[in-house]
């Protein structure tokens, strides 16, 4: 059984409430049902977290090494610019995908780039929740 860690950075437990436009009426909680109902049909261990604390998201990258075989990451604005957590996710090997629900890279110039994806396998971006799902079915690629 492939285990799955799904990281959710800063901001995102304010999902369904904050800029509808842009990150949809889902709740954080309904993501993490679908992905749960996900995970048994796709027989996938599956651990799903948020903090908004940079620490903490860099604590649970270097428990993962040995125990987890993909993680999903979510940074929220740590993607442009937190070295520390680049720097965790290429430490311990461990493939990872980046996720965001919008697409960065037709929003404002800043959130452009990701200081996260070149150590990234891939990331999908733009889809809204489904993301998660699409996500979910590529950690079972590798």
């Amino acid at each position: 059984m492939k285990k799955v860690l799904v990281i959710n950075g800063p901001n995102l437990n304010l999902l369904g409430t904050r800029e509808k436009h842009i990150y949809g009426e889902e709740t954080l909680e309904d993501i993490a049902r679908k992905m749960n109902a996900e995970a048994i049909k796709l027989n996938v261990d599956l651990s799903f977290i948020q903090t908004n604390h940079e620490g903490e998201i860099i604590d649970k990258i270097h428990e993962a090494r040995g125990k987890i075989d993909v993680i999903i990451i979510n940074p929220g604005a740590y993607t442009h610019y937190s070295i520390a957590i680049r720097d965790a996710i290429k430490a311990v090997e461990i493939p990872t995908i980046e996720l965001h629900l919008s697409n960065i890279h037709a929003r404002e110039e800043f959130r452009s780039k990701s200081v996260i994806a070149p150590v990234c396998v891939g990331q999908i971006c733009g889809f809204g929740s489904n993301g998660y799902i699409l996500a979910l079915n590529a950690a079972l690629m590798m």
